[in-house]
């Protein structure tokens, strides 16, 4: 009778058996950050996109009731859909901005892996001269905002003769009138943004001719194949995939790039630049379809860059590697080449800055003859300085830092620690479908470009009534940057042996403080960077946030994109201070974790 009941209580049921491992299951912590943070990314990721798709086929603002006879708010329609792909108006509101585009996005592309290419291979395969000052310079312009390049460009090529009424810095200076469709429009906007995504292509390329087998060129060279015929037959074939990454990469920044444009885009119409129009003249349907489009291209062309790097292996040639590098032999080009790099590298590094601080102190822009330190100084708004005082005594200057360095802590915190978790659970669940799902769904925000980020967020702060709120801009932000932190927190969990922890565990010490006391301050440079690349890239962000901003939440960087019509002396003191900012931080950055986004190519 005894043992009866013995075996019955032994005998448990399907749902309570499935209760018991799902207690087990829940009592890993990895494994509880794998389930929560797949749901609260599916959340803030695959909702907004939903909820974009979703308003674009509703009535949602009064001027839209303007083109809807009949129609109420709330109310479902395909409207827009047919105004933008097949109305009359298509042609002018859509295809026009979209060929404009693509075709500022491929020349960019172009213009950004011949530079950064020929600058990586002079300085990984050649004996060219001053190699460490190059590298360190050549990243500069991607460490810097793309709008800093754009107003640098219109600073100093602008002139009377192309109806500006002013002179640039190459006017003023010798007298140079350049054809407008070289300040502003289509080509300059490619070339602005080409050299400010080149760093792409050098890193990219510089660190695949830094490692490749060296055996392979010698050969050749052995067999007396020119060196022509060596670049296009080995070494090209070689590098093919990172040119390629490189051209994806590139283009799909370039088609969501809004400041370039906008600053020096001209007469010519773009997808950001007219979505923005559309969405601030509460044709929020427009503007909403614009997003999904640009959403649909990024992903698209992103994936296919993951599809290519994935077959990498497929061009590279594992053999013993040489470490005798044979370097090209320049001669007496090895110097006059590294003069003229040096000078086109401080030209588009250093000359900004300068432009910025001498633009900032003329009462009449370009002439040089005006200086004056109103608009930085003055503690009273008059008619010299357009009515607003000096940048470094206006409020509106001071409350648009705040806000800014606010937001660009709280993302860097959100940010940073998701990441530490991401890192810690992938790698320790690692190949699993969880692991996986959470590594994709971390990672797919840098698949949705910025502009069109803020357009879903700013379609569901609608539903949340968030709109114009800092808590709206935080979240966004925080998912928008969430990709920088977990690839640096899964690179430090994956270095990190498991022995480590085990032997912790062995000891009874809870997760958090194994966390806290061990795990991260092994890793804590690589970990920091986590939370410093969030804090940088927010300071500097404009596309993502310029749709969301309210009024009580004005940054920097909007604040800049305000002025620049109306206010340009304060406009260019505001864009140094920004920038002085933006390398000050990264400054910090490299003296605490050591890093620099040229090291491996050709910095030290």
């Amino acid at each position: 009778m005894a043992a009866s009941v013995l075996e019955k209580s032994r005998k448990v049921s399907p749902i309570g058996l499935a209760f018991r491992h799902f207690i087990q299951f829940l009592r890993v912590p990895a494994n509880v950050i794998l389930v929560v943070g797949c749901l609260v990314l599916l959340y803030f990721t695959v909702y907004p996109a939903i909820t974009l798709i979703s308003s674009s086929f509703t009535v949602s603002s009064i001027n839209e009731l303007v083109f809807l006879k009949g129609a109420k708010m709330g109310d479902l329609t395909g409207y827009w859909w047919w105004y933008l792909f097949a109305s009359p108006y298509a042609v002018q509101y859509f295809y026009e901005p979209l060929k404009n585009s693509l075709l500022m996005s491929l020349m960019s592309s172009v213009i950004a892996i011949l530079y950064g290419g020929v600058v990586a291979f002079l300085i990984t395969r050649t004996n060219i001269k001053g190699k460490k000052i190059i590298s360190s310079v050549f990243v500069f312009p991607y460490i810097m905002p793309s709008w800093t390049l754009a107003t640098f460009w219109k600073n100093f090529f602008q002139n009377p003769s192309i109806g500006t009424g002013v002179g640039g810095m190459l006017y003023n200076l010798f007298h140079i009138s350049v054809p407008y469709e070289m300040v502003y429009g289509l080509v300059p906007s490619a070339i602005v943004l080409g050299l400010h995504y080149a760093p792409f292509a050098y890193i990219l390329i510089g660190g695949i001719l830094k490692n490749m087998d060296a055996n392979l060129e010698e050969a050749a060279t052995i067999l007396q194949a020119s060196r022509f015929k060596i670049i296009r037959k080995i070494t090209l074939p070689i590098v093919m995939p990172a040119i390629m990454s490189t051209f994806l990469l590139v283009f799909a920044s370039s088609m969501s790039a809004y400041a370039v444009p906008q600053y020096i885009g001209g007469g010519y119409k773009f997808l950001t630049t007219y979505m923005k129009m559309f969405i601030n003249g509460g044709r929020f349907g427009q503007g909403y379809i614009m997003g999904i489009v640009l959403i649909v291209l990024g992903v698209s062309i992103l994936l296919a860059n993951q599809l290519l790097t994935g077959k990498r292996k497929n061009f590279t040639t594992v053999s013993g590697k040489s470490g005798q590098i044979s370097y090209i032999d320049l001669k007496w080009g090895k110097w006059v080449g590294a003069v003229i790099l040096v000078v086109i590298c401080l030209f588009f590094s250093i000359a900004p800055l300068v432009t910025f601080a001498l633009e900032s102190l003329c009462v009449i822009p370009g002439d040089y003859s005006t200086f004056t330190l109103e608009y930085w100084i003055s503690q009273g708004s008059t008619s010299t300085n357009n009515g607003l005082k000096g940048i470094l005594f206006e409020p509106e200057v001071w409350k648009a830092f705040g806000n800014s360095l606010l937001l660009s802590v709280s993302c860097a915190l959100i940010a940073g620690s998701l990441g530490v978790l991401v890192g810690y659970a992938v790698a320790k669940k690692r190949d699993t479908f969880l692991s996986k799902a959470l590594d994709n769904l971390a990672f797919l925000p840098y698949l949705m470009p910025s502009m069109a980020l803020g357009v879903a967020f700013l379609s569901i702060g609608k539903t949340w009534g968030l709109q114009g709120s800092m808590i709206l801009l935080i979240i966004v932000g925080s998912i928008k940057y969430l990709p920088f932190a977990s690839r640096s927190g899964i690179s430090a969990m994956m270095q990190l042996s498991s022995e480590i922890e085990e032997s912790a565990t062995i000891q009874n010490i809870p997760w958090w403080k194994r966390m806290v006391r061990i795990i991260f301050p092994i890793q804590k440079s690589t970990f920091i960077s986590g939370y410093i690349l969030p804090f940088t890239s927010c300071m500097r962000e404009l596309s993502l946030f310029v749709l969301l901003c309210g009024a009580q939440t004005t940054l920097l960087t909007t604040l800049l994109d305000s002025w620049m019509q109306y206010w340009p002396q304060h406009a260019n003191a505001l864009n140094l201070l920004i920038i002085v900012t933006v390398l000050l931080i990264n400054f910090i950055v490299n003296r605490i974790t050591g890093a620099s986004i040229d090291k491996g190519v050709g910095g030290k």
